[in-house]
């Protein structure tokens, strides 16, 4: 059994309950991941059809009601924000489900288990900064802010689940510095990209708010050259990772060929819809991309060492 801290009383007798619910660990972390993603593909959708204030109070969608009160002025604004914050309460259910598993996993070090915690912690964090956003009425920053924890939260969602399938050995790495230090760069350039995206989206016609054609004051056409650099940089990083790791560990190159087609398949969404006046719809297959982008590179920067 891995060394950990002595477990409480109560966590035994839990762990004791749990132990024959063990083997869906995986699908939960699995169906974690998914969610995660997905809530920022219905986020998307509300702000891309300027539902942000479809439901016009927090926790409430309406003074008095919970759920949205159809009557025949009703538009699909409100049913549209709270399907959104409907899969939240998803994935809290989720969430708690996740914590149980993984901290009653007595088999497993202290630095996984309290790793359960952290999905539940942050959907907490986005429930109340959702509310924020809407009795802000959608200021510019909390959004982002809103957007911001989804995508660390996805990283840190892939994280978990990485965790799981590995050893609680301390970490070995499979690859040389150079390796390694091309797969921090293109962690800290994913940052990047995803910040500068996130500003261009709030400088254009899809910040989320029908009455203000912009959130941010900035340049929509600067913006989109500096994101469009960001990703070519992004891009050259990635081929020297793929060709310093040709003879590496397999694990290494699937992760990176993959993020590299996902890279492709994002780098073209993201021209498409700058060349045919940014269509909903690819705005939001470009959004949840983020999230695939996001999830790739972390993968990348993880299989760079492993754990006995």
């Amino acid at each position: 059994m891995t060394a950990t801290a002595a477990p409480t009383s109560w966590t035994a007798a839990l762990a004791g309950r749990v132990d024959r619910f063990r083997r869906w660990t995986r699908v939960v972390l699995v169906a974690n991941l998914v969610g995660q993603i997905g809530i920022i593909g219905t986020g998307g959708a509300v702000r891309l059809t300027d539902s942000g204030l479809g439901c016009s109070t927090w926790p409430q969608c309406e003074p008095g009601s919970f759920t949205p009160q159809f009557h025949e002025a009703t538009t699909l604004h409100p049913y549209i924000e709270f399907g959104n914050r409907t899969l939240t309460g998803v994935l809290g259910v989720i969430g708690i489900l996740l914590a149980v598993l993984v901290w009653t996993d007595l088999k497993r070090s202290l630095s996984y288990r309290v790793l359960g915690f952290v999905p539940i912690v942050a959907v907490l964090a986005q429930a109340v900064i959702g509310g924020v956003v809407v009795l802000l009425h959608l200021h510019p920053g909390w959004v982002s802010l809103h957007f911001g924890v989804s995508a660390a939260l996805v990283a840190a969602s892939l994280y978990v689940l990485h965790r799981h399938d590995e050893g609680d050995g301390a970490p070995t790495l499979v690859v040389g510095p150079r390796t390694r230090s091309l797969a921090w760069a293109l962690a800290v350039l994913t940052a990047v990209v995803v910040v500068l995206g996130v500003l261009t989206t709030g400088a254009g016609p899809h910040s989320g708010d029908s009455e203000v054609g912009y959130r941010f004051a900035l340049d929509p056409a600067l913006l989109t050259k500096w994101h469009a650099a960001a990703v070519w940089t992004f891009l050259v990083a990635l081929v020297a990772f793929l060709v310093v790791t040709r003879r590496g560990p397999a694990a290494v190159r699937r992760a990176a060929v993959v993020l590299l087609v996902v890279t492709l398949a994002q780098g073209l969404i993201g021209y498409v819809q700058y060349f045919t006046d940014l269509p909903e719809l690819l705005v939001g297959l470009h959004m949840i991309g983020a999230a695939a982008l996001i999830a790739g590179t972390t993968r990348v920067w993880l299989t760079t060492r492993v754990r006995a």
